[in-house]
């Protein structure tokens, strides 16, 4: 089925979308995931954690603005977030921004990649929650992140 609005929605092509602004870490995101770590930004808010949350809306072109490195030396930290299997799309985000521009000099902590499992994603309702990314695995990972820079504002809690 062919949209009604065909035409006049347009993304533009290689500028990324700041969806929340934040200074603890950034997530860098696109697609599906986008909603996944809108719901995870609840829950991290309610720990004290303000993420920035970066929907990149293209991967070619990438990111022209270079505000995915802005955002990176604001919050030193950074999370790709992505429901492609380990190696596919974050591993050319990594790549493009820690290598390509320079972002490894911002760094307080390794970057992180959250991803699909190594296996495809089976049939059934619950196919998709226990193989790609969810919201619960967003905040553990961050929540982790945020351990490692300051266990003391950070301590080591159920999450649950």
């Amino acid at each position: 089925m062919i949209p009604s609005n065909m035409g006049e929605y347009t993304v533009p092509l290689g500028k990324v979308d700041i969806l929340q602004s934040g200074h603890h870490l950034t997530i860098v995101t696109y697609g599906a995931c986008v909603r996944i770590c809108e719901k995870a930004l609840e829950v991290l808010h309610s720990k004290g954690i303000r993420p920035e949350l970066i929907d990149v809306q293209t991967l070619n072109p990438f990111d022209l603005g270079q505000e995915i490195l802005k955002s990176l030396k604001k919050t030193n930290r950074i999370l790709f977030v992505d429901e492609d299997v380990p190696g596919g799309a974050t591993a050319y985000m990594v790549q493009e921004i820690i290598e390509n521009r320079g972002g490894f000099d911002y760094l307080e902590i390794s970057p992180r990649t959250l991803t699909a499992k190594e296996h495809r994603t089976p049939y059934g309702s619950d196919g998709d929650y226990y193989a790609k990314p969810n919201a619960e695995d967003v905040v553990e990972i961050v929540y982790a992140m945020m351990r490692e820079c300051d266990p003391v504002q950070f301590p080591l809690v159920s999450l649950s």
